[in-house]
């Protein structure tokens, strides 16, 4: 067994698939639209669903807006270099929320960027992934 996906409600597709293409790097890996239950689906991720989990991002069709559940904490990414990362977010006009730098009481170097939906991503530098969070 393996994950397969995460999903996330969406406001408005085409913004949520700019963020995590444009901005964090993934690729639009397919749409399907379904016109009876009115909802769009777009699958976005890094490598292709078959070999890596990916983002299910969900919009249902006139739904701008959703609650954040009291449950879901945040995506974590592995990054190469998070400082240059946030750098390049910021200057695509992502947004920071944590600037990197190590975990409180440890080493992990990590960081939070927040998508335009609200949902928080952990960037985890990429020596660290893996290791937990004093790794």
């Amino acid at each position: 067994m393996r994950i397969l996906h995460t999903m996330l409600r969406v406001g408005d597709l085409d913004r949520a698939i700019d963020f995590y293409t444009r901005i964090l790097g993934m690729k639009l890996l397919r749409k399907s639209e379904n016109t009876e239950y009115k909802y769009t689906l777009a699958f976005v991720g890094y490598g292709d669903e078959k070999d890596e989990a990916v983002l299910e991002l969900t919009y249902n069709w006139g739904v701008t807006e959703y609650e954040m559940g009291g449950a879901f904490g945040h995506i974590a990414i592995e990054a190469d270099d998070i400082y240059a990362t946030c750098e390049a977010i910021r200057a695509a006009g992502g947004t920071i929320t944590r600037e990197p730098g190590p975990v409180k009481g440890g080493t992990t170097e990590i960081a939070f960027v927040q998508d335009p939906d609200g949902y928080k991503i952990e960037l985890i530098n990429k020596k660290h992934a893996g290791s937990g969070l004093h790794g």
